[in-house]
Protein backbone atom coordinates (compact mmCIF):
# COMPACT_ATOMS: atom_id res chain seq x y z
CA UNK A 1 0.00 0.00 0.00
CA UNK A 2 1.30 3.43 -1.21
CA UNK A 3 2.39 6.21 1.63
CA UNK A 4 -0.14 8.73 1.93
CA UNK A 5 1.77 11.85 1.41
CA UNK A 6 1.30 14.74 4.21
CA UNK A 7 2.16 18.41 4.17
CA UNK A 8 5.58 19.30 5.61
CA UNK A 9 5.04 21.38 8.67
CA UNK A 10 4.74 24.75 7.79
CA UNK A 11 8.07 26.61 9.64
CA UNK A 12 7.67 29.98 11.01
CA UNK A 13 9.50 32.56 9.62
CA UNK A 14 11.35 34.42 12.30
CA UNK A 15 11.89 38.39 11.79
CA UNK A 16 15.31 39.34 11.41
CA UNK A 17 14.40 42.60 13.34
CA UNK A 18 11.85 44.06 15.78
CA UNK A 19 10.31 47.54 14.92
CA UNK A 20 10.40 50.36 17.67
CA UNK A 21 9.29 53.94 17.72
CA UNK A 22 10.95 56.52 19.51
CA UNK A 23 9.75 59.90 20.43
CA UNK A 24 12.54 62.85 19.29
CA UNK A 25 12.72 66.67 20.11
CA UNK A 26 12.76 68.22 16.39
CA UNK A 27 16.16 69.78 17.02
CA UNK A 28 17.54 66.53 17.73
CA UNK A 29 15.67 65.67 14.52
CA UNK A 30 16.93 68.13 12.72
CA UNK A 31 20.13 67.39 13.78
CA UNK A 32 20.21 63.43 12.45
CA UNK A 33 18.30 65.38 8.54
CA UNK A 34 21.27 67.13 8.91
CA UNK A 35 23.64 64.91 8.89
CA UNK A 36 21.74 62.61 6.73
CA UNK A 37 21.23 65.49 4.22
CA UNK A 38 25.33 65.76 4.76
CA UNK A 39 25.95 62.16 3.57
CA UNK A 40 27.42 60.99 6.85
CA UNK A 41 24.17 58.22 6.98
CA UNK A 42 21.72 56.60 4.50
CA UNK A 43 18.65 57.43 6.36
CA UNK A 44 17.43 58.01 9.39
CA UNK A 45 17.55 54.42 10.48
CA UNK A 46 21.06 53.96 9.63
CA UNK A 47 22.14 57.05 12.09
CA UNK A 48 19.98 55.50 14.87
CA UNK A 49 20.85 51.97 14.55
CA UNK A 50 25.17 53.44 14.32
CA UNK A 51 24.29 55.35 17.28
CA UNK A 52 23.04 52.40 19.31
CA UNK A 53 25.83 49.68 18.45
CA UNK A 54 28.29 52.73 19.18
CA UNK A 55 26.73 52.97 22.57
CA UNK A 56 26.51 49.03 23.37
CA UNK A 57 29.79 48.69 21.91
CA UNK A 58 31.32 51.38 24.85
CA UNK A 59 29.65 48.96 27.28
CA UNK A 60 30.43 45.96 26.11
CA UNK A 61 32.53 44.96 29.13
CA UNK A 62 29.26 45.64 31.21
CA UNK A 63 27.18 43.61 29.33
CA UNK A 64 29.39 40.43 29.05
CA UNK A 65 29.44 40.27 32.52
CA UNK A 66 25.70 40.86 33.05
CA UNK A 67 24.79 38.03 30.65
CA UNK A 68 27.38 36.13 32.43
CA UNK A 69 26.14 36.52 35.55
CA UNK A 70 22.59 35.86 34.65
CA UNK A 71 22.87 32.83 33.08
CA UNK A 72 20.89 34.57 29.82
CA UNK A 73 20.96 32.75 26.51
CA UNK A 74 22.40 34.70 23.68
CA UNK A 75 20.17 35.15 20.45
CA UNK A 76 17.29 32.75 19.21
CA UNK A 77 16.06 30.03 21.54
CA UNK A 78 13.08 28.37 19.84
CA UNK A 79 10.76 26.12 22.06
CA UNK A 80 8.35 23.51 20.10
CA UNK A 81 5.38 21.28 21.37
CA UNK A 82 8.14 18.27 20.88
CA UNK A 83 11.02 19.99 23.12
CA UNK A 84 7.97 20.48 25.88
CA UNK A 85 7.00 17.29 26.06
CA UNK A 86 10.07 16.08 26.41
CA UNK A 87 10.69 18.14 29.13
CA UNK A 88 7.17 17.00 30.84
CA UNK A 89 8.04 13.51 30.33
CA UNK A 90 11.34 14.00 32.05
CA UNK A 91 9.56 15.39 35.39
CA UNK A 92 11.35 18.71 34.88
CA UNK A 93 10.53 22.21 34.31
CA UNK A 94 12.39 25.07 32.06
CA UNK A 95 14.07 28.33 33.28
CA UNK A 96 13.86 30.44 30.33
CA UNK A 97 16.66 33.06 30.06
CA UNK A 98 16.91 35.08 26.75
CA UNK A 99 18.88 37.95 26.12
CA UNK A 100 17.53 38.39 21.72
CA UNK A 101 14.37 36.53 20.91
CA UNK A 102 12.41 33.55 22.44
CA UNK A 103 10.26 31.91 20.20
CA UNK A 104 7.28 29.29 21.63
CA UNK A 105 6.49 27.61 18.55
CA UNK A 106 2.21 27.79 17.69
CA UNK A 107 2.18 24.28 18.23
CA UNK A 108 2.44 24.44 21.98
CA UNK A 109 -0.93 24.61 24.08
CA UNK A 110 -1.28 26.97 27.05
CA UNK A 111 -1.21 24.04 29.28
CA UNK A 112 1.78 22.56 27.93
CA UNK A 113 3.77 25.98 28.35
CA UNK A 114 2.08 26.22 32.04
CA UNK A 115 2.99 22.45 32.93
CA UNK A 116 7.13 22.83 31.61
CA UNK A 117 8.06 26.62 31.37
CA UNK A 118 8.93 27.34 35.51
CA UNK A 119 9.63 31.25 34.03
CA UNK A 120 10.15 33.00 31.72
CA UNK A 121 12.95 35.64 31.28
CA UNK A 122 13.35 37.66 28.16
CA UNK A 123 15.22 40.96 27.27
CA UNK A 124 14.13 41.60 23.84
CA UNK A 125 11.41 39.92 22.13
CA UNK A 126 9.26 36.76 23.07
CA UNK A 127 7.20 35.51 20.29
CA UNK A 128 4.24 32.99 21.48
CA UNK A 129 0.21 32.71 21.05
CA UNK A 130 -1.66 34.96 22.57
CA UNK A 131 -3.41 32.22 24.63
CA UNK A 132 0.72 31.00 25.64
CA UNK A 133 1.60 34.51 26.71
CA UNK A 134 -1.34 35.08 28.72
CA UNK A 135 -1.51 31.46 30.36
CA UNK A 136 2.08 32.43 31.29
CA UNK A 137 1.85 36.02 32.54
CA UNK A 138 2.38 35.48 35.84
CA UNK A 139 5.76 33.66 35.55
CA UNK A 140 6.82 36.53 33.13
CA UNK A 141 9.97 38.55 34.32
Amino acid sequence: MPAKNHPAPALVKTPESEKITINMGFVDLGHVDLLVAEGFYSNRTDFIRTAIRTHLASHADVLRQAVSRKMLVLGLQTFSAADLEAVRAAGETLQIRVLGLAVIAPDVSAALATATIDSLTVLGVLHASPDVKTALAGRIR
